[in-house]
C-alpha cells in the first residue's frame, strides 16, 4: 500500500485492510529517498506499506518491482499517481472520484470505484486469454490435419480424399460454430491463484505447438484409415468406390475435428474448465447435424460430391473419429504423471 499519509495512519489502515503480514514493515518516503534503486529492490522483500510517498517515490517503487520480475498493477486516483500509473504493467484509475490526468494515464478505469471490480476484471481477462489459446490451438490442429491428409494422400499416390468444396465446407463448419464456442468457456476454479503469465511468452508455447502437431497426426491418421478402408472394398464401379472412400474420409475428418473440441477445452499442462459449456455442446450438435445432412440431403450431397453411407460405415467413421479424443486422454494422463514424478524427484 502506497499512501501520502503519516506512518502511524498508514500502519493502522494497512492492518485494517490485511495488507500488513507477519514480518513485514513500513517504509517512509524520506527513507526511500536515501536508498539506491538496488537497495530499494531488496527492501521490497519485507516492506508491505509505504507512507509519505511522493510521486517520484511511487514511480521508483513500481520500477523496482518490475526489475524484480514482478507484474505490477497500480491503483490510483490523483494527479500524483499518474507517473506510476503510466509506468505500471496495468494502470487502474478510479472512474468516479479519479482525476482526468489519472484516467488518461491508466489502462483501466473503474466505473464503480470498487476494489473488488479489479479482481473481476483480472479473472475475466485471464479467462479471455485462456480461451484465445484454446481457439488458436484448436484451429491450428484442425487445419494442419487437413494439410497432412492431402499431403499424405498425394505422396502415397491415392485419390484425393477431399474435394475443394469439401475443404471449404469443413473450414466453415469447424472454424465457425465450434471454434467460436470455445471463446465462451467459463473460467476455471484456480484461475485466480495461478501466477501471472510472462508478458513476453508466446501465445502458444513450443510444447503446445508440438502437442497440436500430435493431435493433427491422430486426426489425419484416422481420416486416412477411413479412406483406405473405403478403397479396400472391391467390387462394383471403381468410380463409385473412390467417391465412397472420399465420403468416408470427409465424414471422419469432420467428426474427428469435432471430437477434438474436448482436447482444446483441456489443454495439456493446464487446469481445464470444470463447468459445462453449453455453447460447445450446442455448436457440436449443430455441426454434427449439418455434417450428416451432407450425405442424406440429396441437393447438398450432389454439391459436395458425396454418397450415402450405411450403418457399417457409420460405425467405422465413429470409431475412427474418436481416436483423437482418446489420444487426448492418454496425452493428458501421461503429462500429469510426468509432472507428479518430476515434483517428487525434487
Amino acid at each position: 500500500m502506497l499512501t501520502g499519509d503519516q506512518r502511524l495512519t498508514a500502519d493502522v489502515i494497512a492492518r485494517a485492510l490485511g495488507v500488513t503480514a507477519e514480518g513485514s514493515e513500513t517504509l517512509d518516503g524520506t527513507e526511500i529517498d536515501t536508498l539506491s534503486d538496488e537497495a530499494l529492490a531488496r527492501r521490497l522483500e519485507t516492506v508491505s506499506t509505504f507512507s509519505r510517498v511522493s510521486p517520484e517515490a511511487k514511480l521508483r517503487i513500481v520500477t523496482a518491482l518490475q526489475l524484480r520480475g514482478e507484474i505490477v498493477a497500480m491503483l490510483g486516483d490523483g494527479v500524483n499517481d499518474a507517473p506510476a500509473l503510466s509506468r505500471a504493467d496495468i494502470g487502474v484509475a478510479m472512474g468516479g472520484r479519479g482525476t482526468d490526468v489519472a484516467k488518461e494515464a491508466a489502462g483501466v478505469v473503474l466505473a464503480d470505484d470498487r476494489f473488488s471490480t479489479i479482481s473481476v476484471a483480472v479473472e475475466e481477462g485471464r479467462a479471455i486469454y485462456a480461451n484465445i489459446r484454446r481457439f488458436v490451438f484448436y484451429l491450428l490442429s484442425c487445419n494442419l490435419a487437413e494439410i497432412l491428409v492431402l499431403f499424405a494422400a498425394a505422396i502415397a499416390g491415392l485419390a484425393s480424399p477431399l474435394q475443394p468444396l469439401q475443404i471449404l465446407w469443413l473450414n466453415l463448419l469447424t472454424d465457425t460454430f465450434p471454434a467460436l464456442a470455445l471463446a465462451m468457456e467459463p473460467s476455471g476454479p484456480s484461475v485466480m491463484i495461478e501466477p501471472p503469465r510472462n508478458p513476453r511468452a508466446p501465445l502458444l508455447s513450443r510444447r503446445l505447438v508440438v502437442i497440436a502437431g500430435v493431435y493433427s497426426l491422430l486426426i489425419a491418421a484416422a481420416t486416412l484409415s477411413a479412406l483406405l478402408w473405403g478403397l479396400s472394398r472391391t467390387g462394383g464401379d471403381p468410380i463409385q468406390t473412390v467417391r465412397h472412400a472420399g465420403t468416408l474420409a470427409f465424414m471422419t475428418l469432420a467428426l474427428a475435428q469435432l471430437a477434438h473440441l474436448v482436447n482444446a477445452r483441456h489443454l495439456p499442462g493446464e487446469t481445464g474448465p470444470h463447468r459445462i459449456n453449453w455453447y460447445v455442446i450446442a455448436a457440436a450438435g449443430l455441426a454434427v447435424t449439418l455434417q450428416l445432412a451432407t450425405v442424406y440431403v440429396s441437393p447438398l450431397a450432389r454439391v459436395l460430391d458425396v454418397v450415402p453411407i450405411d450403418v457399417t460405415d457409420v460405425a467405422i467413421i465413429t470409431a475412427l473419429a474418436l481416436v483423437p479424443l482418446f489420444g487426448g486422454y492418454v496425452i493428458r494422463f501421461a503429462m500429469a504423471k510426468w509432472r507428479r514424478s518430476d515434483r517428487y524427484a525434487e
